[in-house]
């Protein structure tokens, strides 16, 4: 089974700690908590539930604890996804698929992704 599912602002946590790795409770609270209005306290229990979930580790560094992800962001992304596409979508991707094929803004680079991934499951399809 995977890992519990997290809330929107602990991903958002979770992707600033990403680009700012090993960082402090009061580090987070400021560069992260006070431009969303959250104080010091809520950024602590959001990062020792999203520790407790097993999303961040712990190390203590000269008497401060130092946080960072257990994962990469690229595993958080496709977890929360997923369960946006289970909860959400009832497991259909095609709903999700319609959105992107009515974006206007998808960039080159992304539609060449996009196209890699379709490849990458036909490829699949023909192995099984």
């Amino acid at each position: 089974m995977g890992k519990p599912s997290i809330g929107d602002q602990e991903l958002a946590l979770l992707q600033y700690l990403a680009e700012h790795n090993n960082a402090s409770v009061g580090e987070v609270a400021t560069g992260f908590g006070e431009p969303r209005g959250l104080a010091r306290s809520t950024v602590l229990t959001m990062m020792e539930r999203l520790r407790g979930k097993s999303y961040l580790r712990r190390k203590q560094v000269q008497g401060v604890y130092r946080y960072s992800p257990a994962t990469g962001p690229g595993e958080v992304m496709r977890s929360a996804v997923g369960q946006f596409v289970e909860k959400t979508l009832s497991g259909s991707v095609s709903p999700f698929v319609a959105w992107m094929s009515e974006r206007a803004d998808v960039s080159d680079s992304e539609l060449a992704e996009l196209e890699a991934l379709v490849h990458q499951l036909q490829t699949r399809r023909k192995e099984s």
